[in-house]
């Protein structure tokens, strides 16, 4: 694995998004039920939420509960919900500790009333600290979102609160979850699947892909830092030719 000293401080992606994928490979793996994988991930979420703030990145998103996982067996759906529940309650001084400040990206009035409760009471305590952006997309879709922005447009252009000429990326930017926050530079997936899973369609338009066959439960830091050298050694040319970017860079 590399070491810490590899990697170029002035060259760390500001926002890391990361589809946790493999929970339930890395248990079946064992002979163990699914939802051991899923308790298991917890301690990979743990290890890579201090590894992201101590290597510099400014915004974390995690991808910890899709829309289309409502479809999953119900134990498994409350399985999660719990773990969700518990993660919270127990991280909720850490974070505060570490200036750890959370958000939620997707329809959180869908969750169980329970998790809502304490979820609001963590964003609410850690919504003051400065350091590390924790954004959790829970019960999250693309195409939901993306949707809910069009429609909130149309219905404020038919009030005549915005022209139809006036709705730019960058207002259309503004209606999503994530409005506020840097589009993500660095997207990893873990479990060795290469799709995007209705996972931040819009901001991850030029965000660089790193795709590991590692399981989620077994990404830790080096493996963090493996993606973070591996996003340092591309050229991001946003359209542009690599000479007008190394004139750019000159």
């Amino acid at each position: 694995m590399p070491s810490l000293p590899e990697l170029d401080k002035n060259n760390i992606p500001t926002h890391v998004a990361i589809i946790m994928d493999g929970n339930g490979r890395w248990a079946q793996d064992r002979g163990l039920p699914r939802v051991m994988g899923h308790k298991a991930g917890v301690k990979s979420v743990n290890a890579i939420v201090r590894a992201a703030g101590e290597l510099g990145v400014k915004v974390l998103t995690l991808y910890a509960f899709s829309t289309e996982n409502w479809n999953r067996p119900p134990v498994e759906v409350q399985t999660l919900m719990s773990l969700l529940k518990s993660y919270l309650e127990k991280e909720l001084e850490s974070l505060v500790k570490n200036d750890v400040s959370l958000r939620c990206t997707g329809q959180k009035e869908k969750l169980p009333q329970e998790v809502q409760k304490v979820l609001n009471q963590v964003i609410a305590r850690t919504s003051l600290n400065k350091g590390l952006i924790l954004n959790l997309a829970l019960s999250y879709g693309s195409r939901n979102e993306i949707t809910m922005a069009a429609r909130c447009l149309a219905q404020k252009c038919c009030a005549g609160e915005i022209a139809v000429e006036d709705i730019s990326e960058e207002v259309f930017s503004e209606h999503l979850y994530t409005a506020g926050l840097a589009d993500p530079d660095l997207l990893i997936r873990t479990g060795g699947e290469h799709r995007l899973s209705n996972f931040l369609l819009w901001q991850a338009s030029y965000s660089e892909l790193y795709i590991t066959n590692t399981r989620w439960p077994d990404f830790d830091k080096d493996h963090l830092i493996d993606a973070l050298i591996d996003y340092q050694d591309r050229q991001r040319r946003f359209g542009k030719t690599t000479e007008q970017v190394l004139v750019k860079e000159s």
